[in-house]
């Protein structure tokens, strides 16, 4: 990856990081707002809502990851002239799916009371809040489909910085109108009033970053027969996404229907830490998708596996240190936040660490495969749903929370941890996967090597996690501590070139 990846990566992950935290704080302080002013009963309200238009959203049919994926050989190339074309098409596109989604909004809204037939809310209000959500999501379809292009030539931080921005002030508005008056429609017009404006913004500074950017639908409409290989990736990807959406929607359901309520609230207090922790670590780390198909486009096979290697070789350091920390320090940290009896079975504990693992070092292989548009592999992601509910009701049934996290697994082992390895590398490196098994297999034993080691010194240490958070905090240190350096010298011991490699990449921007 050129030095401007890199630093395009990096500035990515710096912004990403800054208003996730950001945004993290605001969220407890706006939560809590938001509840003593407006209720609990207007938020369930808004947040149905949501996932009622969430749906709806579902025809974009995976364009906008097809149209990243088609970007990336004209920006390395620096063809101005079919970035313009393939961002008409896009317009064009996108116009259509737009209409579509308001002609589905339009018919989803007369079968509002059927949905909401008693709320305690005036169908005014709940007419209101929902062709305001449905604007501000169709802004994005006839207005914001520019956006794609900062995406793909790997400037996501300036969507981030704007997006992010707008939205932090907009949340400490509506906490002032909510915390003053209680206002259910000065908080709607709000949120519908910062849609607008954030896309005057941001369609501003794509004419400013790519004032050369001619993007016009008519000409889109008239160069979409020239590149219907969006069309063919975009309902490959779609697949995909279907799949994906339907497993993470009945993955829930399963665990509510298989395990007593007492036990998914142990459960949700778990993944609640979980979720904060693993969205900061992909907020950095998948901060080099854009960067990794520039890199492919540039059609230099060498140093592609060079970068593939390193990438692998962090993503199972970041994976392994934070199995390990998360595993020795979310016990202490639940019985001193809630209390001893909501500590979770160890061996519940133990499958949702392992699906961690799966999901952060898989990322890799999905950011390669994204690269080379190998989205035509549509019965994967068919077999991984039918697999996760398959296996997810035969063990729940029998085991309870355990066996439902057991179909997750079960299916990722299959799909995600053999199946698209061996899809990558003959479809996309093609060369044999027995490489790519030998670096893993080496890899996880170290991790074993090192998780061993470790845990036989901290039996010797003497400071208890469970006493207080200042112990937790020191034991959080020393574990997170010791682990790291253990790891790293394991990894840089096995993996040499390629921790040295990263080395060096960093070194060389900091000068």
């Amino acid at each position: 990856m050129t030095e401007s990846r890199v630093k395009k990566s990096l500035l990515n992950a710096r912004v990403n990081l800054v208003f996730y935290f950001l945004s993290l704080v605001l969220s407890f302080f706006s939560r809590k707002i938001f509840l003593d002013a407006l209720g609990a009963d207007f938020l369930g309200l808004t947040g149905t809502l949501y996932n009622l238009l969430g749906f709806l959203n579902l025809a974009e049919l995976g364009i906008g990851g097809a149209i990243g994926y088609v970007l990336y050989k004209p920006l390395f190339e620096k063809d101005e002239t079919k970035i313009s074309e393939i961002i008409s098409v896009f317009g064009y596109l996108y116009r259509w799916i737009g209409l579509i989604i308001l002609g589905a909004g339009c018919l989803l809204a007369c079968f509002l009371p059927l949905i909401f037939p008693s709320t305690g809310f005036s169908y005014g209000i709940i007419y209101f809040a929902y062709f305001s959500f449905l604007t501000s999501s169709l802004i994005g379809y006839f207005a914001n489909y520019k956006q794609t292009l900062l995406g793909a030539d790997q400037r996501n931080y300036v969507v981030t910085g704007y997006f992010q921005s707008a939205t932090i002030l907009k949340t400490l508005i509506q906490m002032t109108i909510a915390y003053y008056t209680g206002n259910y429609y000065l908080w709607v017009a709000i949120e519908l009033i910062f849609g607008i404006i954030y896309s005057i913004i941001l369609n501003w500074k794509v004419n400013q970053v790519y004032p050369w950017l001619k993007s016009n639908i008519s000409e889109g409409k008239n160069k979409y027969q020239d590149n219907k290989i969006i069309i063919t990736k975009a309902k490959q990807m779609f697949v995909h996404l279907l799949a994906s959406t339907g497993r993470n929607q009945i993955l829930p359901f399963l665990i509510y229907a298989f395990a007593s309520l007492k036990i998914v609230a142990y459960y949700g207090n778990y993944m609640v830490i979980i979720d904060k922790v693993t969205g900061f670590v992909n907020q950095v780390l998948g901060s080099t998708t854009a960067g990794v198909g520039s890199l492919i486009a540039e059609n230099n096979k060498e140093k592609t596996l060079q970068i593939y290697w390193e990438f692998i070789t962090l993503r199972f350091f970041v994976a392994g240190v934070l199995i390990f920390s998360l595993y020795n320090l979310i016990e202490p940290f639940v019985k001193l936040w809630l209390g001893n009896e909501y500590i979770l079975d160890n061996k519940v504990f133990i499958i949702i660490l392992c699906n961690i693992f799966v999901s952060l070092t898989r990322g890799t292989n999905d950011q390669f495969i994204n690269g080379y548009g190998l989205f035509h592999d549509i019965w994967a992601p068919i077999v991984t749903l039918f697999l996760t509910i398959g296996v997810a009701i035969f063990c729940g049934s029998i085991w309870g929370l355990f066996g439902v996290l057991l179909g997750d697994i079960t299916s990722s082992i299959i799909i995600i941890n053999i199946w698209k390895p061996y899809f990558l590398f003959k479809q996309g490196f093609q060369l044999s996967v027995r490489k790519y098994w030998k670096q893993i297999f080496k890899n996880l034993m170290m991790l074993v090597i090192v998780w061993i080691c470790s845990s036989c010194i901290l039996n010797f240490i003497s400071i208890n996690p469970y006493y207080n958070y200042k112990t937790w905090i020191m034991y959080a240190f020393l574990v997170t501590s010791l682990f790291s350096c253990l790891y790293f010298g394991g990894m840089l011991l096995i993996n040499k070139n390629s921790v040295k490699g990263l080395i060096i990449r960093i070194v060389k921007l900091k000068k």
